[in-house]
């Protein structure tokens, strides 16, 4: 009986260390990169836009009816993860703002994408102001994942794409 004990010690502590970690951690968190295309701000504005099939992490897209004039997807990564997103604010070929549209979700947020023209092409920078609910997550987000994991792997797929 001694043994069963030490075994829940020994898994518990640290997992009460990330969940006080994770309390600790603010919900809200901004980062911000930037990469250069040689493309125009048209060809990059129409592939931020519009369905993302270039994106191998993406297994399946779905429209879904606008709500409140504003248009709506659904992603599903090869994971099987869904996500619901809005796009909150579309200037075509300079801003688009999209959110995360799914409130059961255990992370929120909006990327904000904006295209500046440049003499060889132009520059996307995409700004992630998000969320993380559960404290657990948020540990994991920080010090695990990095924050600016989901931002990154997105810019590399445009790279990739793009060229």
């Amino acid at each position: 009986m001694k043994w069963i004990w030490m075994i829940v010690l020994v898994l518990a502590i640290p997992l009460m260390v990330i969940l006080i970690i994770g309390l600790l951690l603010p919900k809200k968190h901004t980062v911000q990169r930037s990469t250069s295309l040689r493309q125009s701000p048209e060809t990059v504005w129409g592939l931020i836009s519009g369905p993302p099939s270039w994106r191998t992490s993406v297994q399946k897209y779905e429209e879904l009816p606008p709500h409140d004039g504003h248009r709506m997807w659904r992603e599903t990564d090869k994971s099987g993860q869904t996500i619901t997103f809005e796009a909150i604010e579309s200037a075509p070929p300079w801003r688009l703002v999209t959110r995360i549209a799914d409130p059961k979700l255990p992370f929120g947020g909006t990327w904000t994408y904006e295209i500046a023209p440049t003499v060889d092409g132009c520059t996307l920078t995409i700004t992630e102001d998000g969320e993380v609910y559960n404290p657990v997550f948020r540990f994991v987000s920080r010090y695990i994942m990095g924050h600016a994991a989901t931002v990154n792997m997105y810019l590399k797929a445009v790279h990739a794409k793009l060229g």
